[in-house]
């Protein structure tokens, strides 16, 4: 352990850190999601964890398998994407149902206590200063919080210039690494994905400004607009297909109402192309919830084309993006705060786009089978492989008559045999009303 490095009171190397001297039995630990997960620190607390005692760690989007951590170490998270389903099948992972953008409020006023915030940093332009590094978003508040924080200086990580910053005086302890970040590549998308991303992109001007969900769904649907121009990017998260398009010279960010000519993320999860396209980019701004899940912000950017993915949507138009097969899979994440944005954005387009099918059973559905993640009030575009139906201003009836060209052939018949729900007339009664 040296005295002093960057003026950080215990600069040590990865296998030197001795994290008992910082954390304490019962103590909430959370760390940067995905791609942004500092793992020479996430290892040493699975390594030194018996000696610490009982703790509890907060996750994101899980990179890490951890479904064979000791009984005394809980897992809660804010969804269940990524590796964190493998815990949820273990009976090993709680939810806590939030907003993405209540996390901040909730860490700050300690109604969600974090203890100790690992963060992947890289140096920053001023001595004494360190960058966070591939994730901003809910984890800046969270360091903000913390008792202690602890970072890893990696210099494998995309330094990216316009991101928040941590100094010296704010960190307890630091390490030193040198690896490539985890990628998280997208699986190639399927015929059905390919055919959503056409219907989308038939929908989508020039000149918009793009906010996209997480997964293969929705890199297909950015990819499918490659022959778009000055396109724009106001997101929670990117991946891939982002720095594909701009490098392409579709997404210039020269239309939007705020940071114009800049891309704004809450974290970046992909592969080595999109760390390469980050590293050193003036083009690419990291910033935190508060800021990129801002409604007025969204409100005040034209064009705002939100792009969610969900796992049901009902006949009347609600929406869950949680829970399927009994297993809770999703998150209620950021999609309320962005549809909502679209909803108020001037030509903004609130989008929904699933598959018809999920295995052999309907996506659209007569009753959802987890939460209503999107209430029918806030009603969305919504996209299939079958097409696009816009439930704005449809009453109950409209809607359901709507959502039924959306679905399988396979399931159509069966679902418009249920009998209409409170609010909506049988298609006999409404011929007889007219």
């Amino acid at each position: 352990m040296t005295a002093q490095t960057d003026g950080i009171p215990h600069t040590v190397s990865a296998a030197a850190i001795d994290l008992t001297r910082y954390i304490r039995p019962g103590d909430t630990v959370i760390w940067g999601q995905a791609c942004a997960e500092p793992l020479t620190l996430t290892r040493a607390l699975a390594e030194q964890q018996p000696e610490i005692g009982p703790v509890r760690c907060f996750l994101g989007v899980g990179a890490v398998d951890r479904s064979g951590a000791e009984d005394d170490v809980t897992f809660v998270a804010y969804g269940g994407g990524g590796t964190n389903r493998r815990l949820d099948r273990a009976g090993a992972l709680e939810i806590l149902p939030s907003r993405y953008s209540d996390l901040p409020r909730l860490f700050a006023d300690r109604t969600v206590p974090i203890d100790v915030a690992f963060v992947q940093v890289t140096p920053g332009n001023d001595p004494g200063t360190y960058h966070f590094a591939l994730a901003a978003e809910y984890l800046v508040a969270a360091a903000r919080a913390a008792r202690v924080v602890i970072v890893e200086v990696n210099e494998g990580a995309p330094h990216t210039p316009d991101a928040p910053v941590l100094r010296a005086a704010d960190i307890a302890a630091a390490v030193r690494a040198a690896y490539r970040p985890v990628e998280q590549p997208a699986p190639a998308a399927t015929d059905a994905e390919t055919r959503i991303a056409g219907h989308v992109a038939a929908l989508v001007e020039d000149g918009s400004t793009l906010q996209m969900g997480l997964g293969t769904l929705p890199e297909a649907i950015v990819r499918g607009l490659a022959d778009r121009r000055d396109l724009g990017v106001h997101s929670g998260v990117i991946g891939d297909a982002v720095a594909e398009l701009t490098e392409a010279g579709a997404i210039t960010n020269a239309g939007k109402a705020h940071d114009r000519g800049i891309g704004v993320c809450g974290v970046l999860i992909g592969t080595r192309r999109l760390f390469d396209f980050a590293h050193r980019n003036a083009g690419l701004a990291l910033r935190d919830t508060t800021y990129t899940h801002n409604p007025a912000v969204l409100a005040e950017q034209p064009r705002l084309v939100a792009v969610n993915s969900a796992l049901e949507v009902d006949l009347t138009g609600q929406v869950n993006s949680e829970v399927a097969a009994g297993r809770y899979l999703g998150a209620a994440g950021g999609l309320l705060d962005f549809i909502r944005g679209a909803h108020r954005s001037p030509g903004g387009l609130p989008i929904i786009a699933l598959r018809s099918t999920a295995g052999t059973q309907s996506t659209i559905v007569a009753e959802l089978s987890g939460p209503a993640t999107l209430p029918r009030s806030e009603a969305a575009i919504i996209v299939t492989e079958f097409g696009a139906v816009d439930l704005r201003g449809l009453t109950l009836s409209q809607r359901r008559d709507r959502l039924l060209e959306l679905t399988h052939p396979d399931h159509r018949d069966q679902l418009a045999a249920v009998a209409p729900g409170p609010g909506q007339l049988r298609a006999i009664d409404r011929e007889q009303s007219t």
